[in-house]
C-alpha cells in the first residue's frame, strides 16, 4: 500500500523578463510612489519587492482616487489658473465631475519645455517618410509655429468649443494644428487622408468643423496617393467651413480658396494659451463605427492632461532623455497619445509611410535612425516580422532602445519569444490595452515588474479593473468581463449629437448600472497581471465554456499555409451554434483536406477541443476596419442572416467588397 504525498502547490512561472535593482531604483514610478507615501498617505514602498510595492501603490490609487490623482497634480506640477474646488465632486458613472472650478489649457502643458532656455533648441519632433530621410522641429520652433497658428485661428473666427478638423498623416504639421487648437480652447478632430471621402463626412458632418486642413495627398508603399479631388468633396460637403489649409505635401499650389499653411506659420507673436474649464472638450474621437455611424467621442483638456501624464511619465517611464515612436496614423487614438509623449519632454518621432516598405522591418530601422528608446507598433506587425524571418537585433545597432510596447491586439505567447529573442534579451515588452473610449490603457506596462510571457504587467493606476461575470461578481484566475468600478478622469465627458447622454450610457454601462464594461473579455491572475482574450460581443461560447477568438489565430496562424484567419461563433434559430473558421491562404497553398485536419489537429492539441470549428473555409481576404481590427461583430451579424446595410458602415470597412461573401454564405445555408 502506498501512501499519497501531499500536493505540492503549482510552480510559479518563471519571468521572460524581470527590471534590474538599477531599473526600479530609477524608474519614475518608483520615486512617485515614495513621494505619494510622504505627502498623500499611499502606503510606504515594500523593500526589496517591485511586485509587492507596486500591488500596494496600485490597491491605495483605486481605493483612496481622488488623493492618487491629487498625487499625480502634484508630482507632474500641473498648474491650474483656477485652483479647484474638489478633486472629485461626483463619482457617479456616467457623469462624474473632476476638478470642477479648475481652468488650464493642455497645449501650454505639452509645449512647457520650450520653456527651458537649455531645452528649448532641442528636438521636440523628429519626423520622417519612406525615405527615411529624419528631419527634427525644436521645442522652440514647434511653440513659435503653434502661437502663429493660434493667432491665425483667432483672426479666422475661431473661438473656444469651435470645431477644427484635420485631413492629414502623422506629419509635424498635424501636431502644430492640434496644439493651436487647443491652445485657442477649439476642438480638435482628425482623419488620416487613406479614410475615403464618406468615411471623413461620417465622422465630420457630426461635429460641423468651422476650418479644415488638408494635404494634396500622402506617399504610400512607394506610391503617391492624390487627394485634391477628396478634399474638394470634403470642402463642398461641409458647409460649416470658413476655411480650408492647405499643406502642399506632393508640391501642389493651394486650390481656390484656400489658404496656404506656410502663411498661417510664419509669424512669431508672444504664445497665448485660452483658460479653459477642466471638462472642456479637447478633441472628438471616434469608434470604429462598424454599425451606424461611428460614435464621436468627446474627452476633455483636463482630463487627457492628467491621465496622459500618468501614462508617459509613469506607465512608460519617458523623459527628457527618451525617444519615442509609435506606429500610428491620425485616425486612430494612439497619435493622440504618441503626440502626449510631448508632456513628459520626451522627443516624439512621427513616420508617415507603410508599416513595411520598402522591407518588412522597415520600423526597426525607423528606431535605429532615430535612437529610439521607446518603440510601439502592433501586435500584427510583431507577427509579421518573426513571419517573415526579420532580425532586428543581429542586422541594426538598436542599442537606446528599452522598452517595445504593443496594442491592437492582444500579442501571441510567440511574439513575446520573437521580441526577447530577436531584438533583445534585456528588454521591457510593454504590451497594453485599453481603447479609444478613454484614449488610454487600463491595463498595460509597470518599468518595475517582471514581464510573463503572453500576459499584461497589471492594471493601471487609478483604475480599478476587474473581470465580472453576468452577475457582477469578481472573477480570479477566470474568464470574465473587462470592468472598470470607478471613474477615470480620461472618460468621455460626453458623445457628440447626444444630448440626453443615451447613446453614451448604452455603450458602456447597460449591462451593469454604473460601472464600465468595456467589451472585452479578460482573465486578472492572482499574481496580479492581466490576459486579454478579445472582444466579449464577439467570443466564442461553446456549451457555456467561454473562449477567446485570439487564442485560435495565435494558434491557426503560426502555420506557414495560413496568412490570416477569423473566427466566428454563430447562434442558431434552432439553440444550436456554429462556429466556422475563415482562412486566408498563403500564396501557393491549397486548402485540402490534410491542412483541413492540421487546423484541426493544431487547434485540439495546442487549445481544447472545444477550439476546434465547425467547418474550415477559405476565404480570399480577412475584413478589417480602417485601423486594421479584424471585422468580427458585422461579419457574426451577417451569417445570422442580418441585411449588409443594418450589419456594417460600409465607410468603416478597408475593403466592403470582402463581405459580400459572408452575406452569400449567409443566403445559402439559409436556403
Amino acid at each position: 500500500m502506498t501512501t499519497a504525498s501531499p500536493q505540492t502547490p503549482p510552480a510559479q512561472p518563471e519571468p521572460l523578463w524581470t527590471p534590474g535593482p538599477d531599473r526600479v531604483e530609477n524608474a519614475r514610478i518608483t520615486r512617485f510612489h515614495r513621494r505619494a507615501a510622504d505627502e498623500h498617505g499611499a502606503p510606504a514602498p515594500v523593500a526589496g519587492d517591485p511586485a509587492a510595492s507596486y500591488h500596494a501603490l496600485h490597491r491605495w490609487s483605486v481605493e483612496h482616487n481622488e488623493a492618487f490623482w491629487q498625487a499625480v497634480v502634484d508630482w507632474f506640477d500641473v498648474r491650474f489658473t483656477t485652483e479647484p474646488d474638489a478633486v472629485l465632486a461626483d463619482a457617479a458613472m456616467p457623469g462624474a465631475t473632476w476638478f470642477p472650478g479648475a481652468t488650464l489649457n493642455y497645449a501650454q502643458h505639452l509645449l512647457r519645455t520650450a520653456d527651458d532656455p537649455a531645452r528649448a533648441g532641442e528636438p521636440a519632433l523628429i519626423h520622417l517618410d519612406e525615405r527615411q530621410e529624419p528631419a527634427t522641429t525644436t521645442w522652440a520652433e514647434l511653440r513659435r509655429q503653434t502661437a502663429s497658428l493660434a493667432e491665425e485661428l483667432r483672426r479666422l473666427g475661431v473661438r473656444p468649443g469651435d470645431r477644427v478638423s484635420g485631413y492629414l498623416p502623422n506629419i509635424p504639421q498635424a501636431v502644430t494644428a492640434l496644439l493651436a487648437t487647443a491652445a485657442v480652447g477649439a476642438v480638435w478632430t482628425s482623419c488620416a487622408p487613406d479614410f475615403g471621402a464618406r468615411s471623413v463626412l461620417d465622422r465630420f458632418r457630426q461635429v460641423e468643423p468651422v476650418v479644415l486642413f488638408t494635404v494634396d495627398g500622402y506617399t504610400y508603399g512607394g506610391k503617391q496617393h492624390d487627394r485634391t479631388a477628396t478634399v474638394a468633396e470634403l470642402r463642398g460637403e461641409l458647409p460649416s467651413l470658413r476655411a480650408t489649409v492647405h499643406i502642399p505635401l506632393l508640391g501642389t499650389p493651394a486650390p481656390e480658396g484656400a489658404l496656404a499653411w506656410d502663411d498661417l506659420v510664419a509669424s512669431d507673436p508672444r504664445p497665448a494659451y485660452e483658460q479653459v474649464p477642466f471638462d472642456h472638450p479637447l478633441w472628438v474621437l471616434y469608434s470604429s463605427g462598424t454599425t451606424g455611424l461611428p460614435k464621436a467621442i468627446v474627452q476633455s483638456q483636463g482630463g487627457i492632461l492628467l491621465e496622459h501624464l500618468k501614462q508617459t511619465g509613469l506607465h512608460l517611464d519617458l523623459g527628457p532623455d527618451d525617444r519615442f515612436f509609435w506606429y500610428t496614423s491620425t485616425g486612430w487614438m494612439m497619435w493622440n497619445f504618441l503626440v502626449s509623449g510631448l508632456l513628459a519632454g520626451a522627443t516624439v518621432v512621427l513616420y508617415d509611410g507603410s508599416p513595411g516598405h520598402p522591407a518588412v522591418d522597415a520600423q526597426w530601422r525607423i528606431a535605429e535612425l532615430t535612437g529610439t528608446t521607446l518603440f510601439g507598433t502592433s501586435a500584427a506587425y510583431v507577427m509579421a516580422c518573426s513571419k517573415a524571418g526579420v532580425h532586428p537585433g543581429r542586422d541594426l545597432d538598436l542599442s537606446r532602445l528599452k522598452c517595445v510596447a504593443t496594442t491592437g491586439s492582444p500579442l501571441p505567447p510567440d511574439g513575446f519569444r520573437w521580441i526577447h529573442d530577436e531584438v533583445a534579451a534585456d528588454l521591457w515588452i510593454a504590451s497594453v490595452s485599453g481603447g479609444t473610449d478613454v484614449c488610454s490603457c487600463f491595463v498595460g506596462g509597470v518599468p518595475t515588474l517582471p514581464v510573463h510571457i503572453g500576459e499584461l504587467q497589471a492594471p493601471c493606476l487609478g483604475t480599478d479593473l476587474q473581470s465580472w461575470d453576468p452577475q457582477g461578481r469578481p472573477l480570479t484566475d477566470e474568464v470574465g468581463e473587462l470592468v472598470v468600478t470607478n471613474p477615470m478622469p480620461s472618460m468621455p465627458v460626453r458623445f457628440w449629437n447626444d444630448p440626453d447622454g443615451t447613446r453614451y450610457h448604452d455603450s458602456y454601462f447597460d449591462v451593469y448600472p454604473g460601472v464600465w464594461r468595456h467589451g472585452d473579455w479578460v482573465t486578472l491572475t492572482s499574481r496580479g497581471t492581466v490576459v486579454i482574450h478579445g472582444r466579449s460581443d464577439s467570443t466564442l461560447n461553446r456549451g457555456g465554456v467561454r473562449m477567446g477568438s485570439s487564442d485560435i489565430y495565435e494558434a491557426v496562424e503560426r502555420l506557414p499555409e495560413i496568412r490570416e484567419s477569423l473566427v466566428i461563433g454563430v447562434e442558431q434559430p434552432d439553440g444550436g451554434y456554429w462556429m466556422p473558421l475563415f482562412v486566408q491562404l498563403a500564396e501557393g497553398a491549397v486548402l485540402d483536406d490534410a491542412l483541413r485536419d492540421r487546423i484541426r489537429r493544431t487547434l485540439r492539441e495546442q487549445l481544447s477541443p472545444r477550439h476546434v470549428p465547425d467547418e474550415v473555409i477559405e476565404v480570399p481576404a480577412v475584413p478589417h476596419t480602417l485601423t486594421g481590427k479584424r471585422i468580427e461583430v458585422p461579419v457574426k451579424r451577417l451569417l445570422q442572416g442580418t441585411p449588409m446595410e443594418k450589419a456594417v458602415n460600409p465607410g468603416s470597412v478597408d475593403d466592403i467588397t470582402l463581405l459580400a461573401f459572408y452575406e452569400a454564405l449567409a443566403r445559402k445555408r439559409s436556403s
